[in-house]
């Protein structure tokens, strides 16, 4: 049994389009070294499964948290389907031995591995979309990802304080946060920041850090505990 046919059978599946799961595993580069081969790249599956992959959470954060605001439910999605997220489900799920990729890439194992096989994620799940139909694609998602929402929620991941003030205080406000820096002091080696955040011309908090994406986003942090937007 070749490494399709097991990987198949490992999730319940088999495809019509056999050569649409080739597709799904075959990275650019893997082309552009074996032209003759008359193989497809998996760009345009990507590009359509990621779009199931948005439908499919989005949906499931909808009917499980029907009280919870769209901003936290943006933030919550954006946690379950970061490259960090998909990438480790495809790890899991064993796509890292089915890659086709050029010799020159199939010999990083570092953060540009984890991109290709987030991409190999969203492409599987639209080639799954395009042979076995919608419920089998959200069946392949859900068994992946839902289950880490609660460690998302638990460990505080879907934090990203500088996104979710800026969607808030635009759809409370429908001002667009900014920042300026009040102070920067110290070594280049030791650098402390306190950066104020604004909304319009009104200034709500000021927040440091040891660089000045870390006291944006403190000072982001506690504006949305002065504005009340935890919960």
């Amino acid at each position: 049994m070749d490494k399709y046919k097991e990987f198949e059978k490992k999730f319940n599946l088999e495809f019509i389009d056999k050569s649409l799961l080739q597709q799904a595993f075959t990275h650019r580069s893997f082309i552009n070294e074996n032209k003759d081969l008359g193989l497809n790249h998996n760009e345009r599956l990507e590009f359509l499964g990621d779009a199931v992959l948005e439908l499919v959470v989005t949906k499931f954060l909808f009917e499980k948290y029907p009280e919870t605001k769209e901003g936290i439910l943006t933030a919550y999605r954006s946690s379950l389907v970061r490259t960090e997220s998909i990438s480790a489900a495809a790890r899991k799920m064993g796509m890292n031995d089915l890659l086709k990729l050029s010799k020159g890439e199939s010999k990083d194992e570092g953060k540009a591995r984890d991109y290709i096989l987030a991409n190999t994620f969203e492409a599987f799940v639209g080639a799954v979309y395009l042979d076995q139909g919608y419920e089998s694609a959200k069946n392949i998602i859900a068994n992946s990802l839902f289950d880490n929402i609660e460690s998302v929620i638990k460990d505080k991941t879907w934090k990203d304080s500088k996104s979710y003030v800026q969607e808030m205080a635009q759809e409370n406000y429908s001002e667009t946060p900014y920042y300026e820096t009040v102070s920067s002091d110290g070594p280049d080696h030791d650098k402390h920041f306190v950066i104020a955040i604004y909304f319009g011309d009104k200034k709500i908090a000021e927040g440091e850090g040891n660089s000045k994406q870390k006291a944006q986003q403190d000072a982001a942090q506690k504006a949305i505990d002065i504005e009340g937007w935890n919960n």
